[in-house]
């Protein structure tokens, strides 16, 4: 059994009387990649930020590397990478210039500096190009370049903050293929997206909720938390039909209904079949496995649920990761 990593036990961040982190309690086990998915402002960023030793938590208990976090926090951060949303590197550095930069931060010594800067060149695809301004680097080599100033340290653990928010598709295989190098070297990699796909490739994934963590398994075994049976139907008049779908025209219990693409997803109470007659007499309609994206809408919805039954205050549903995950499929 893989040893674990990063463990968690209540831990709680507050900024004043927000809450951003409320009681999360996790385990990661060494080399894994652990998908962490949630809503905007959900407390994603905060999560990494505590676990890496740049905020302090409010109360709870975690360890990283066997480290207490609270204690040692600088230990912590010599022995992790982190990347974050906005690829901090600086536009006005070369290539080269960067990593240096940080290796200097790392206190890499100059033969360390002498075999891993060229290295992580190659990695960015930038051996050659070693000069060129990072200004005028193009979105894909910039993020390698990222990744390279991250792990010039060979770090045990990796934090990834959103890593391939705005590159394009190729740029975002590129990436996953070497997140899966580092992670079949024994590097745990803990990994924030709003990509349902990639989702699918982690081997556990988290979601948390307005602080809290929702879920925390396989993907296989998330996807086993919708109940019922999940039917995609194509149709001309979406909008229309969704609208019928959910004033109850078809006379069957229903769990949820709503837009994936241009198609609609629909989610029947216990073995009720949904039969291509009356109000789908005219649509294309298939019974499917669930995606990560359908678990992440289920899993919210639900949480929102509760939330209003238990009077707090709902902001972000099911409808914001919805639109999130069109975005990311456009």
């Amino acid at each position: 059994m893989s040893r674990v990593v990063i463990e968690t036990k209540n831990m709680t961040k507050k900024f004043g009387s927000f809450t951003a982190v409320d009681n999360v309690s996790m385990q990661i086990e060494e080399g894994t990649i652990y998908g962490f998915l949630g809503p905007n402002g959900s407390g994603k960023t905060t999560t990494m930020k505590v676990l890496c030793g740049l905020l302090a938590a409010t109360s709870g208990e975690g360890l990283v590397l066997g480290m207490n976090l609270a204690r040692s926090s600088q230990e912590i951060k010599n022995q992790v990478g982190y990347m974050s949303q906005k690829f901090s590197l600086y536009p006005d550095l070369t290539a080269r210039e960067n990593l240096e930069f940080y290796a200097g931060l790392y206190g890499l010594s100059e033969e360390e500096k002498a075999v891993r800067i060229p290295e992580m060149l190659e990695l960015a695809g930038l051996t050659g190009r070693e000069d060129t301004m990072t200004s005028v680097l193009t979105g894909g080599w910039r993020q390698r370049l990222a990744l390279g100033c991250a792990i010039v340290h060979k770090p045990k653990i990796l934090f990834l903050d959103e890593p391939t928010s705005g590159v394009d598709p190729k740029a975002r295989r590129l990436f996953w293929d070497i997140i899966y190098g580092l992670s079949a070297d024994g590097t745990t990699i803990m990994v924030t997206t709003h990509f349902m796909d990639e989702a699918e490739h982690c081997d556990k994934v988290a979601f948390i909720y307005f602080g809290k963590l929702i879920a925390d398994d396989i993907p296989a075994a998330l996807k086993k938390k919708i109940p019922g049976r999940l039917y995609e139907i194509q149709a001309s008049s979406g909008m229309e039909l969704l609208a019928e779908i959910q004033d109850g025209a078809l006379g069957i219990p229903l769990i949820d209904s709503y837009f994936y693409g241009d198609k609609l997803h629909v989610i029947i109470e216990g073995d009720r079949e949904l039969k291509r007659e009356g109000l789908l007499s005219d649509a294309e309609i298939e019974e499917i496995e669930p995606s990560m994206e359908d678990v992440f809408a289920y899993l919210v919805k639900s949480e929102s649920g509760k939330a209003m039954e238990g009077g707090r205050i709902s902001g972000a549903g099911s409808s914001q990761i919805k639109s999130r995950a069109r975005e990311a499929k456009a």
